[in-house]
């Protein structure tokens, strides 16, 4: 071949490398700018490969570069879309009119556990008296025995959405099977992941996929870090309907339940957009405490406190010793509404 034949081969070869170059580092861009693409265009990347190409490159070689391509960049180096970094205003998740970020705190309350029609009957009938608009309830439990109760599963959602329905209330309720979503979100109005399911990463990425609010609770032993970007796992798939919720960690400690780790509050709120809850029932796990808890937990910053109530607490299928009846539950949100750092509608109006 002719000297000058190579020279100009040489040149295109050249040229066609600094435009892969270019076009590498401008697809890199496009993405940290939008990162939700990401995990998008990965999957419709591989299967364009799968389908489109005729060239000499092997298709397992190809999917392998693009592959290297995500993991090029460093992730401490991206800027996550749960970020204030990548949003600075607060994120307010509005539910059926009620805003979760916004204005005021909120207050969720409910039992454990739905046990049957009368007890979710009753315990939305006291929610409501409150003032409050929302109302949880736990269908699907998981527990640490076996033997224990694991919830009435739909049957559960059933009852809840009934008696929200019946009184007004906005309802939410614990998910652990990515199969049961889309079935969940018929009947609630906040899907919840528990602490356990906080890094089951198969239910966080498909809570990313629908199209409702999700409440995320704290693992029981995850750092700050773990906890954000478990959020990001849900962000990245779709979904910015998202509400933190700090329910205590398990430490050294055996005086409470778990360690309220109230410091997580105002550092989620500085690393995040997102709107923070503090569950005071699980992080304590002692109604002597629920009060200090939730005033320590409104007065840093949490834009709602979560906490259990069930009519006959001593006859409760799970955490008997830790729900409030309906007479203690009174008294803490009087309590909570004579601090002056929480007001419902019974004072607004």
């Amino acid at each position: 071949m002719r000297k000058s034949t190579l020279d100009e081969l040489r040149n295109q070869m050249d040229d066609l490398d600094l435009q892969l170059i270019d076009l590498i580092n401008q697809r890199e861009v496009l993405l940290q700018k939008h990162e939700e693409l990401r995990t998008e265009r990965a999957e419709k990347v591989l299967e364009r490969i799968a389908c489109h190409s005729n060239g000499p490159i092997r298709k397992e070689t190809l999917i392998s570069l693009f592959k290297l391509l995500d993991q090029a960049v460093p992730a401490s180096s991206r800027k996550l879309l749960v970020s204030r970094k990548s949003k600075l205003e607060n994120t307010v998740v509005t539910v059926a009119g009620e805003e979760i970020g916004g204005a005021y705190p909120i207050l969720v309350a409910g039992p454990c556990a739905v046990e049957s029609e009368e007890q979710v009957d009753a315990a939305a009938r006291a929610v409501k008296a409150q003032g409050l608009h929302f109302l949880r309830g736990g269908a699907f439990k998981p527990r640490t025995s076996p033997y224990d109760f694991q919830g009435l599963g739909e049957e559960g959602l059933c009852l809840l959405k009934q008696a929200g329905t019946r009184y007004g209330l906005s309802v939410i309720s614990e998910i652990v099977d990515p199969r049961d979503l889309e079935m969940a979100s018929g009947y609630l109005d906040v899907i919840q992941i528990g602490a356990r399911n906080m890094q089951n990463f198969e239910l966080l990425k498909e809570a990313g996929r629908i199209r409702k609010p999700i409440l995320l609770k704290r693992g029981l032993s995850a750092s700050i870090d773990e906890f954000i970007h478990a959020a990001e796992y849900i962000m990245v798939h779709g979904n910015d309907q998202i509400i933190l919720c700090e329910r205590g960690i398990r430490t050294y400690e055996k005086a409470t339940r778990n360690t309220l780790d109230i410091t997580a509050v105002p550092l989620l709120k500085q690393e995040t957009h997102l709107p923070v809850l503090v569950d005071v029932t699980h992080s304590t796990g002692r109604k002597d405490l629920l009060v200090p808890a939730a005033k320590a937990a409104l007065a840093i910053g949490a834009d709602g406190v979560m906490a259990e109530v069930h009519p006959n607490p001593k006859q409760a299928l799970s955490d008997a010793s830790q729900q409030m009846n309906f007479t203690e539950f009174e008294s803490f949100v009087s309590e909570l509404e004579k601090s002056g750092l929480y007001k419902n509608n019974k004072v607004m109006v």
